[in-house]
């Protein structure tokens, strides 16, 4: 087997988690606990499971028992991305940690769960990513492997794999599930301080570079306490 395009991943960690309280009054929310682990424990374990080395994790919020948390760990060896004096947003963050980042990297959200299918997403995403075409490549699932997801989707895909919005008032057959491939090249030229992902998302669509591959597995989106609870029963069940 082939090795990964990347032996590194960038997991967001340093988000607020205001729709998670009050869970997160007293904690960061990737140290909320789902099924007895943190959530980060369950991203740097799939990493881990993946055989991906290095995990770069920005802190920001209540960041000091999180930041001790990660840094105990082995494997995946983890680094922090110190974002205490501003929250720097998913662009921002990526573009301050871009110089320990590889060019692609992996990059997943910290904040959901999932039960990979027939082949690990990590995977998945390695086989298919193509640096000649290719921006960034997200993995998205349809809405029938999205669990606790109440959305109208956010992409399509076309044929080739590659990725439009979602229209205003339509419901698109893709959600995004917070994990990916990036190229450095999507960060070129990046505005400073914080914005959002999405910015260089709509330049990447509009030159045609930015696809998507389907996972086959179930993905959990763990964003309130209500979530937390449906995903703990839905995991005993499994």
């Amino acid at each position: 087997m082939k090795p990964l395009v990347s032996d590194t991943a960038m997991v967001m960690a340093a988000g607020l988690g205001k729709r998670m309280r009050p869970l997160t009054s007293t904690r960061p929310k990737p140290m909320v606990k789902v099924a007895g682990k943190p959530l980060i424990d369950h991203a740097l374990d799939s990493l881990a499971a993946a055989g991906i080395a290095k995990a770069v994790i920005n802190v920001h919020y209540l960041p000091d028992s999180l930041e001790a948390h990660v840094l105990a760990r082995a494997v995946p060896k983890c680094i922090i991305s110190d974002e205490r004096e501003q929250l720097l947003e998913t662009g921002g963050g990526m573009v301050k940690a871009r110089h320990l980042l590889p060019d692609p990297f992996f990059c997943l959200n910290s904040d959901n769960l999932w039960l990979e299918g027939p082949v690990d997403c990590f995977r998945q995403l390695s086989d298919l990513w193509n640096p000649d075409a290719m921006d960034a490549l997200l993995l998205m699932v349809p809405h029938a492997g999205a669990r606790n997801y109440r959305g109208d989707g956010d992409f399509h895909l076309d044929p080739l794999g590659r990725v439009s919005r979602r229209q205003s008032r339509r419901v698109a057959p893709f959600i995004y599930t917070g994990i990916q491939i990036v190229s450095h090249r999507l960060l070129r030229d990046a505005p400073e301080g914080p914005f959002s992902t999405n910015l260089l998302w709509t330049r990447a669509i509009e030159e045609g570079r930015l696809y998507g591959t389907t996972f086959t597995g179930l993905w959990y989106e763990v964003g309130d306490p209500g979530a937390v609870v449906a995903t703990e029963a839905a995991l005993t069940r499994g």
